[in-house]
């Protein structure tokens, strides 16, 4: 049977992207808005943690994923020292947006999805077919997301993990030269553009020596982005809309784990969008599927981050994450399987 009903997706990231490849894979009629254009930096860790081979599979991302480097060492940095070093139970992946979204957007317009780039649709309007994978969601929160490539810097382990006043930044290779330099702050009254924003936020959270090492190293400065209003959310709930990805539920980027929720939140939609796509079910019949599928998947996910992220901005939090990191007594191993 061939789908009469089309499917409209808001929002070009991974989530929409991967999503919107599969469905013209399984012959749906797609359409795709994205605001900005392809190639682009995002505000990202870029590093996936806890992506399943069965998302991979179903997603058919092999391909896209295959020249990602394999991170399995994680140090943790507090007071400005290598309190611990973790491995991971699995390698996380680490890979530039700037070329898996366009890997990704190629693809699909290769597979015959309609793109359009520089297009604005109000994400907050529902209708059957349609899909909001706008991203995050802007809210009044005091966090402040910053991100820059920085060139040959060399790296204590695969991933590190620099805990800060009210912030914290992580470092993540994503090929043979960049270094992906990505951190969560507290707004505060910093001035200046590009990397000297970044070092001046730096500062501000006491991370002194993390900024000297990124002052002494060359960065693209091309790659620079900041997003402002950054807000986590706990919770999926139902809504009219269908939300994928970060606009469903921001997990903390600590956990690395964004990147993954937004290609098993496409695969969750997938076969309940095909179903109603060739008029096998109803929209709100999909939609409550998917929804269901998607609190079934992440909820304690959602949870144990939430319960967690304090500790990681917190000074007198850090103080007793750093002295059971010494006494061997923090729980990595059920911590990281509760978050994936």
């Amino acid at each position: 049977m061939n789908p009469h009903r089309p499917i409209e997706i808001i929002g070009g990231g991974l989530a929409g992207l991967s999503l919107g490849l599969a469905l013209r894979r399984a012959g749906v009629d797609v359409s795709l808005h994205e605001a900005g254009d392809y190639p682009r930096h995002r505000v990202c860790g870029e590093f996936i943690t806890g992506l399943d081979a069965r998302t991979i599979t179903r997603l058919g991302l092999a391909t896209f994923l295959a020249d990602a480097l394999r991170h399995r060492e994680v140090g943790w940095f507090i007071k400005q020292k290598l309190a611990r070093t973790q491995q991971l139970p699995q390698p996380a992946l680490g890979i530039s947006r700037h070329c898996l979204d366009a890997r990704l957007a190629e693809a699909f317009v290769a597979a015959g999805g309609k793109l359009h780039t520089h297009s604005r649709i109000a994400a907050s309007t529902a209708r059957a077919g349609r899909v909001i994978a706008t991203g995050k969601r802007a809210t009044k929160s005091p966090w402040i997301g910053l991100k820059i490539h920085a060139l040959d810097l060399p790296l204590t382990c695969d991933l590190e993990i620099h805990l800060g006043t009210h912030a914290y930044v992580g470092l993540a290779r994503i090929d043979a030269f960049r270094v992906n330099v990505c951190g969560l702050f507290q707004r505060r009254d910093v001035r200046g553009q590009g990397r000297h924003l970044l070092l001046g936020y730096l500062h501000a959270a006491g991370l002194g020596k993390l900024a000297a090492r990124l002052a002494a190293t060359a960065t693209d400065p091309d790659s620079f982005c900041a997003i402002a209003g950054v807000g986590f959310n706990a919770r999926l709930r139902p809504d009219e809309c269908l939300r994928l990805g970060d606009a469903g539920a921001l997990i903390p980027p600590f956990t690395g784990n964004g990147m993954a929720m937004a290609f098993q939140g496409a695969a969750i939609a997938l076969d309940p969008l095909v179903g109603y796509a060739e008029g096998r079910i109803a929209w709100p019949e999909a939609v409550k599927k998917i929804q269901a599928g998607l609190r079934r998947r992440f909820r304690l996910r959602l949870a144990a981050a939430a319960l967690m992220h304090p500790f990681l901005l917190d000074p007198p939090c850090q103080r007793w994450l750093a002295a059971f990191t010494r006494a061997d007594l923090l729980p990595l191993r059920p911590l990281y399987a509760a978050l994936h």
